[in-house]
């Protein structure tokens, strides 16, 4: 009788290490990072094709968004305030990340001011495998339409408003996710 006794305490014992097990496990892939702002689209949204130029003078095209996961900002380099902060958090989020080929993309909504030159040196002050794209003022508005972003010239003189909003492309090519400025 002793003996069945040991094998149901025993069995007891295993159920609960069991569960235990469970209930850890479950917690741990719980304590993955949620969404806490912003919109987590069913549907990968399609971006139309655009053509721009990179922080080195190079071509830059919707394929280059392909393969990779990319984070995308509207922003510009005379912002005083909204883009180095948010600059500052995509640069920390990109080195927190376990993703390796994570890339973040400034897109300027200021091309009169942003050259290729001003954006490198801009974009690699905040991480030097940042890039940054300019162009034609209308490809922008176009690129920036297609990423559901308002762009707005503010009459201090100069600088343009992006709205401050990133956009999580997971190397598709597709929008995925917008998030509003923090």
């Amino acid at each position: 009788m002793q003996m069945k006794s040991s094998w149901v305490l025993w069995g007891l014992v295993v159920v609960v290490a069991m569960l235990a097990g469970f209930w850890a496990a479950q917690r741990t892939v719980g304590s993955v990072p949620q969404l806490t702002s912003g919109t987590w689209f069913p549907q990968p949204r399609p971006i139309e094709n655009f053509a721009l130029t990179d922080e080195m003078g190079q071509p830059f095209t919707l394929n280059e968004l392909k393969g990779r996961p990319t984070l995308v900002f509207f922003g510009f380099t005379h912002c005083p305030d909204v883009c180095p902060t948010t600059l500052a958090k995509l640069a920390q989020i990109a080195k927190e990340a376990r993703l390796p080929q994570l890339r973040v993309l400034l897109v300027s909504v200021d091309p009169a001011r942003d050259k290729p030159e001003q954006l490198q040196q801009y974009v690699r002050a905040f991480d030097p495998s940042f890039k940054g794209v300019t162009g034609e003022q209308a490809q922008i508005e176009q690129l920036a339409k297609s990423f559901g972003v308002a762009i707005a010239r503010v009459d201090l003189g100069g600088p343009r408003d992006g709205g401050g909003r990133q956009a999580v492309l997971p190397g598709t090519g597709k929008q995925c996710d917008r998030v509003p400025p923090a």
